[in-house]
């Protein structure tokens, strides 16, 4: 396939050029490297963030708006599908890549995660990227300063100029929208994580609504898991059955029904310390090819609706 940063760096290319449309702004470092605000000095935007999350993609998904409804409340909803779920999804747009240089912090997704490719998800995958650009996106409170551009282009192995940072808050427009169109990869990475080979996932459909931004970056986070954990559903097509398909959604961890605000508080803010289940869609369809298709979990509407304050 071909590389994944070189895709993504033609959608960068469209968001720099409609930077103004797309309410952005472009810095560049002390090394020349690209900042693309999405999200941290600036509101973020709908728009913003749906291209945002097919650059984290690589351009192997389509995502879309539509409104629907939490409780009898009018709400943006974010769709993602793919048909090649393993590179968009894992590859790609997992955030999985922590970035910590000299006091900042952020949480960075998208293909240039593969040019380091330490994540056991690209042995998985059997995929590796070689080019001499690199696209991360960087999940923070401030713009990526200059020695956290120099420590991704050094571990990515390109040179800074030719490093491409779009930025967001969590509690900005475009950080809402990216949460909810992370519908998808939960499913797919709580496979993976359960040892089904995601190579075997041909096609995924996640749908998930738009949290309201938090006025903090605690309250945006609990918003968002919320957003998926109670309010998502994915469809997926898969090649082989598993018993492990019932552990998908997040209806399998202990403190379901919980808006996870409190969770989070119960463990001082520490996510290493949340099971994994918590992190999953509310509600999964998987189809079999030639086989049974399997329901599980649920959407709790009356969760959201006291989550999102509605």
């Amino acid at each position: 396939m071909e590389s994944l940063n070189r895709t993504a760096l033609d959608l960068v290319d469209e968001a720099i050029d409609f930077a103004d449309e797309l309410n952005l702004v472009v810095h560049a470092s002390e090394g020349d490297a690209t900042v693309l605000d999405f999200g941290v000095e600036v509101p973020g935007g709908l728009e913003a963030g749906q291209l945002l999350a097919e650059i984290q993609t690589a351009g192997l998904s389509s995502v879309h708006t539509r409104l629907d409804e939490v409780a009898g409340a009018p709400l943006t909803y974010v769709d993602l599908s793919t048909d090649h779920p393993a590179m968009a999804l894992l590859a790609g747009q997992k955030a999985g890549w922590e970035l910590s240089v000299e006091g900042f912090e952020a949480l960075g997704s998208g293909p240039a995660r593969a040019l380091v490719a330490e994540e056991d998800e690209y042995a998985r995958i059997g995929y590796e990227d070689d080019f001499d650009f690199a696209v991360l996106a960087l999940e923070c409170t401030e713009l990526p300063t200059d020695a956290a551009v120099e420590q991704v282009a050094d571990m990515a192995g390109v040179g800074e100029s030719n490093v491409f940072l779009p930025a967001f808050r969590t509690g900005s427009v475009t950080g809402s929208v990216i949460a909810a169109a992370r519908a998808a990869e939960t499913a797919v990475f709580r496979l993976s994580e359960l040892g089904y080979d995601p190579l075997q996932i041909l096609s995924v459909n996640g749908t998930a609504p738009v949290a309201p931004v938090g006025g903090d970056e605690q309250t945006a986070i609990a918003r968002t898991t919320d957003a998926l954990a109670y309010g998502a559903q994915v469809h997926l097509v898969v090649e082989a059955d598993s018993p492990r398909f019932e552990d998908v959604p997040s209806t399998a961890h202990e403190e379901y029904g919980t808006p996870l605000a409190a969770v989070f508080e119960d463990v001082d803010w520490d996510f290493y310390e949340i099971p994994e289940s918590v992190f999953g869609p509310a509600q999964v369809t998987i189809d079999v090819v030639g086989g049974p298709t399997h329901v599980y979990g649920d959407t709790h509407e009356d969760v959201l609706a006291e989550s999102f304050e509605l």
